[in-house]
């Protein structure tokens, strides 16, 4: 156990050590309520001891093929989606592209920010009806980050337009693309990001 018996909170810092995380990745975790807390009359926050504990205890979506293995891989994708069988078909669909990436996935808004907290993709896909913390969510979260910051973010929803805009929509930025998933679409994404990152290696 991380805590003492008589230990019922601890500091942001003090989270971030125990969970093997960075600072910035605690605060994302507090903000997205991954993490609960209050603030002191001071204006300090603290962590309650079980939510640090549960995520302790959290064992993330596997990565369907870690950048280590794959030696040359640049791009990181994360894909958010509760279908599994949809999941699958992506894993097998970015596979076949034979491009320098690595692919992790997550079921629900709560699994892709504990992925994104501890390895920031530069290609969040991301579903937007899901249950738990759902795609919209999430957006919410994320907008106001310092992990939105170069993180390429696409959309994919069998929601139509008006249903997105009755639920608040999504933020400026965001491409959103219907479902039946248009791999073609997305591929191009990666490419484009691939280029981009092949420029600034030239340049630097």
């Amino acid at each position: 156990m991380p805590f003492s018996n008589n230990t019922v909170f601890c500091t942001t810092r003090e989270a971030a050590q125990l969970l093997g995380v960075s600072l910035r990745t605690a605060q994302l975790w507090v903000e997205s309520g991954l993490l609960e807390a209050w603030k002191t009359d001071g204006g300090h926050r603290r962590i309650a001891r079980t939510s640090v504990e549960k995520l302790l205890a959290e064992k993330p979506g596997a990565a369907a093929a870690p950048a280590a293995e794959q030696g040359q891989a640049r791009v990181r994708i994360l894909v958010v989606e509760d279908d599994n069988v949809l999941l699958k078909l992506y894993k097998m669909r970015i596979a076949s592209w034979q491009l320098p990436v690595s692919l992790a996935v997550a079921g629900n808004g709560y699994e892709g920010l504990l992925r994104i907290g501890r390895e920031t993709p530069d290609l969040l896909i991301l579903d937007l009806h899901m249950p738990g913390m759902d795609g919209f969510r999430m957006l919410q979260t994320l907008a106001y980050s310092p992990f939105r910051e170069g993180m390429e973010i696409v959309v994919v929803t069998g929601l139509s337009p008006e249903e997105i805009a009755e639920r608040g929509g999504v933020p400026q930025g965001i491409a959103v693309l219907p479902k039946p998933v248009p791999f073609g679409q997305i591929r191009a994404m990666v490419e484009t990001l691939l280029a981009k990152m092949e420029q600034v290696e030239c340049l630097s």
